[in-house]
């Protein structure tokens, strides 16, 4: 009997040491796929769940020897969701550690200056592969009124799944924090929002900016109506869902809100979200008296500061076009 306990014990301790080294060979170890392989770890998921995604992936050699290993190292509870890429071998220690930093796949969208809020979304769904609807209703909840202009045009990462409402959210206080350094006041924000989205629609040259902001902001002290075609366009489109893309005559006596032929002063929203760029202009205008401007035939614009003068850069334009379209 007591020979027998000893074979039996001494058999615990060779199968103890065995799993020990099994246990320690599998953890050392160096495995990973044979080719790049992308894992997507659900939000909630058990560690036997992302054991069993990351065998299937062959990531790991052994599911087992992640889970024990996870309950060495305490990280169990600290696996972060999200898109990875795994394309080297390394340990399985590597492979927690990796999960327990979140180091996921990163992504980067650009939206362009000068879009409308509904084609910024549209862009970003086409982008980053997710439902346009969700990303309407996502910002709905954000601004129930009006959300026009409220997004900064800019360069933004995002990871896997896309979490919808916090990119919404960095876009908005990225342009707030642009405006913040611009004025403290909600209302005059609100002016410089409205203006620069003018600004972007009329002009892509960043000298011709402040130049624009000028010519806004004198016909404004004026009491002058802006007559800018961009708020004319916008309106049409706000009103009736489409714009047929050419600007006729008739257009320009066609009432809208947003119209600044038939209404003085701003456009009760932005007519689009406007750049950084933009958003200084607006604040600083240039120190000119000019009240008119109107396309110089090359990209540009020919600014004036009285009617005449104006009228003789139209002349000019009228002519060049004229040339253009007989040769």
């Amino acid at each position: 009997m007591k020979r027998l306990m000893i074979i039996v014990m001494g058999a615990g301790v060779l199968l103890s040491g065995a799993a020990i080294s099994w246990f320690y060979l599998q953890s050392s170890a160096r495995h990973g796929p044979q080719q790049a392989v992308q894992v997507m770890i659900p939000r909630g998921a058990s560690s036997m769940q992302i054991a069993q995604l990351l065998k299937q992936n062959n990531v790991i050699a052994s599911k087992l020897a992640f889970r024990l290993q996870l309950r060495l190292d305490g990280n169990g509870s600290h696996l972060r969701s999200g898109l990875y890429r795994f394309e080297q071998v390394a340990t399985m220690a590597q492979v927690i550690a990796r999960l327990a930093r979140g180091d996921v796949m990163r992504f980067r969208v650009t939206v362009p200056e000068g879009l409308r809020t509904d084609e910024v979304l549209r862009l970003l769904a086409k982008k980053t592969g997710t439902d346009e609807k969700a990303w309407q209703v996502a910002l709905k909840k954000q601004f129930p009124v009006d959300a026009e202009g409220r997004l900064l045009p800019e360069t933004y990462q995002y990871t896997q799944p896309v979490r919808i409402k916090q990119m919404l959210k960095s876009m908005v206080q990225a342009q707030q924090k642009v405006l913040a350094e611009l004025s403290a006041h909600p209302a005059v924000q609100n002016k410089l929002r409205i203006m620069a989205s003018i600004i972007e629609k009329e002009t892509s040259i960043a000298k011709e900016r402040t130049l624009v902001a000028a010519v806004i902001r004198n016909r404004l002290q004026k009491g002058m109506a802006l007559q800018m075609d961009p708020t004319v366009i916008y309106g049409i489109w706000r009103t009736k869902g489409q714009f047929s893309g050419n600007l006729h005559k008739k257009d320009l006596s066609t009432d809208t809100p947003w119209s600044t032929y038939t209404r003085k002063g701003l456009p009760p929203t932005p007519i689009c979200n406007p750049g950084k760029a933009s958003l200084r202009a607006a604040a600083a205008p240039a120190d000119v008296p000019f009240l008119y401007f109107v396309a110089d035939g090359s990209g540009g614009h020919q600014f004036a500061a009285t009617l005449a003068d104006h009228q003789a850069n139209v002349a000019r334009w009228v002519e060049m076009d004229r040339r253009r379209q007989h040769k």
